[in-house]
Formats: C-alpha cells, sequence, structure tokens
C-alpha cells in the first residue's frame, strides 16, 4: 500500500518503519509535526490485524498529538510508535533493545512514552538504553508518590472535562446525579470512574477485561454491561477511555446520552462523524482536548516537575473546553472543527 495516498498521512514530516528479525520487532514510528518542538507520543503494542490497521493508527494517533500539545500550549510536536504484536506474549528484553537502537537512530526527533499494551517498567528498561523516553520519573502526590505513569494525569483532565462539559450541556456545576457511562475501566478509565464515583455520579461500565469490571462493581457500586449495549444507555455522559473510532455510523444513532466525553484517542471515526453529533444534539468533546492532561504530565517531568503547576495547567483544560464550547455554538461548528482551528494557529508556520 502507499503511506503517501493514506487519508490520515495529514503532511507527515516522517513516518519510519522499524524491523529487527532476531526479535521480531516490527514497529512503526510517525513524527507528524515538530514545529514547537520534539515530536512526543506514547509507544503502543497492538496485536493489528493488518499492516494497513497498524499504519493507520500510528498516523491518527501521531496527528492527535500534535493539535494535543498545541492546544495544551506545551513546546512539543506530534508523534507516536506502534509496535504490532501481543504485549503480553511477544514483548521481550531483544524487542525493547531493538526499539531502542531505532529510538537513537533518531536522536531526539521523537520521545516515546508508556500507552496501550506498555508500562513505565518498560520506558524505565528503554531508558537505560536511551536518552529518548519519558513518563519515568516517580512523582509527588498528596499520599506519597506515584510512578512516571501519566494517566493520574488523564483521568484529572478528563473529570474536569466531564465538568466543563456538564455546565455548557446541562447548566449544572454538579455531577451529583450525573449518569456517566464509562467504556474501558483500565488505568485512565477506573480513575476517572472513580472521581465521578466521588463526585456524586451514577456509573454503568464495560470493559473486555472481567477483572476490571469486578473491581468497578465492588468498588464503585458501577452497574456492569456488555460491550455491544454501552451506545445505548440512557445516560446524559458517553466518557470512552478505551481505543478509538468507536463514534461511527454504526453507534452514533444508538448514542441517547448528550454528552460525548471520554479519555480515549481518535474517538471519531471520521471527521463527518463530529458533524454528525452536532446535527444530534450531543455536545463533543474533542478528545485531545480533553486527554491532555498525561502529555501535560510529561511535558512537567522534562521541564522540571512542580506539582502545583502541573495540577493548574492540567485544571485549564476545563476552560479550553469552555471557550471551544462557546465558540463552536456561537458559529455553528462542530467542536471538533473549531479546536483544530485554534491548534493550527499555534503550529502551523
Amino acid at each position: 500500500m502507499s503511506v503517501f495516498s493514506q487519508r490520515d498521512f495529514a503532511d507527515h514530516e516522517q513516518v519510519v518503519f522499524v524491523s529487527d528479525d532476531a526479535s521480531g520487532l516490527k514497529a512503526i514510528i510517525a513524527i507528524h509535526n515538530s514545529n514547537l518542538g520534539p515530536a512526543l507520543g506514547g509507544c503502543r503494542m497492538w496485536p493489528y490485524a493488518s499492516e494497513d490497521e497498524a499504519i493507520r493508527d500510528v498516523l491518527r494517533l501521531s496527528r492527535g498529538m500534535t493539535y494535543k500539545s498545541a492546544l495544551a500550549g506545551l513546546k512539543l510536536g506530534g508523534g507516536k510508535s506502534v509496535i504490532i504484536g501481543n504485549p503480553r506474549t511477544d514483548k521481550s528484553p531483544a524487542l525493547l533493545d531493538a526499539f531502542a537502537t531505532a529510538l537513537n537512530r533518531l536522536n531526539g526527533r521523537y520521545i516515546a512514552a508508556e500507552d496501550s499494551g506498555t508500562s513505565v517498567a518498560d520506558m524505565k528498561y528503554l531508558a537505560e538504553r536511551t536518552a529518548h523516553v519519558a513518563g519515568i520519573v516517580d512523582k509527588p502526590t498528596d499520599t506519597g508518590t506515584r510512578s512516571g505513569d501519566p494517566s493520574p494525569a488523564t483521568a484529572l483532565g478528563t473529570f474536569v472535562g466531564i465538568k466543563a462539559a456538564v455546565k455548557a450541556q446541562l447548566g449544572r456545576d454538579s455531577l451529583e446525579g450525573v449518569r456517566v457511562a464509562v467504556q474501558g475501566v483500565g488505568n485512565v478509565g477506573f480513575d476517572l470512574a472513580q472521581q465521578l464515583h466521588a463526585a456524586g455520579a451514577q456509573l454503568w461500565v464495560t470493559d473486555i477485561h472481567k477483572d476490571n469490571l469486578v473491581r468497578a462493581g465492588s468498588e464503585l457500586g458501577a452497574t456492569v454491561v456488555a460491550p455491544e449495549a454501552i451506545y445505548g444507555l440512557d445516560v446524559d455522559v458517553f466518557a470512552p477511555c478505551a481505543l478509538g473510532a468507536i463514534l461511527n455510523d454504526q453507534t452514533i444513532p444508538q448514542l441517547k446520552a448528550r454528552i460525548v466525553a471520554g479519555a480515549s484517542n481518535n474517538q471519531l471515526a471520521e471527521a463527518r462523524h463530529g458533524s454528525e453529533l452536532m446535527r444530534r444534539g450531543i455536545l463533543y468533546a474533542p478528545d485531545y482536548v480533553i486527554n491532555a492532561g498525561g502529555i501535560i504530565d510529561v511535558y512537567y517531568e522534562r521541564t522540571g516537575f512542580d506539582r502545583a503547576a502541573l495540577l493548574k495547567h492540567v485544571e485549564g483544560i476545563y476552560g479550553t473546553l469552555l471557550e471551544i464550547f462557546e465558540r463552536a455554538a456561537k458559529e455553528q461548528r462542530p467542536t471538533g472543527e473549531v479546536a483544530d482551528a485554534l491548534a493550527e494557529a499555534r503550529f502551523k508556520r
């Protein structure tokens, strides 16, 4: 297939295909834009059904990172990497060694961090072999320290983003009694669900892993539903916190929620689905705006960690989303288009 003709190529600066027969590594590193700084984005390991699927994912994700960092006011560009394989069975020290070599060859143009299928432990292993990784420094919290995992900041940003959407769409300052369907209760999704539960929201959850559902049901009193049932629930907020492209021609007609606001990347299967949400009166919180807490966390790690400044920056997602919602309503444009315009004004030259 031709990468250049891919709909999601979107003026990428560089796409690198990496192969190492000895370790079995097959990876793709995509650098979308580096006008504001080095391209930083997670390294995802996933058993993609095809190479085409992996290419499309890395192109969409890297582009999203450019917009995410720009709109979050960070001096970073956008990039992403994917390793094709099952993280539970195919990951090995030799494979990570080979990936570290690939990072070194890019000489800092791309900086990797943890993502689906990789962990902070993996990033720390890579950090012994390359300087071009992030999300590895333990950070202080109110109760001690946490690892370099940026997911708590992602969850916090998503939580304040849901509050902004509820304010804009429902006219409510409180989440007490607000009904939220959370799709995916892994690291970010469960943390988000905890915050929503503490704020008095009612929860419905689904996940492909049974243990995550058992935990959410027992600890948060969440109602567990089948994966295919999550879209049609009579709730106020649908919060996608799993993989992307879940807002599409099949799922959007099922939605009863008046708000879509969640932590997953690339929620719209195509840009036109943002227009369809608007046509149906559903307020969409652009994914790369609401889930920017993680990249903000990693940025502060690289520039000298200041927890108070980090929290203030992440909580600023509330105001950014309100600005987008207000402008979209005034101009009668999809919220994603408005967010794109604001981001492009910052990173395009």
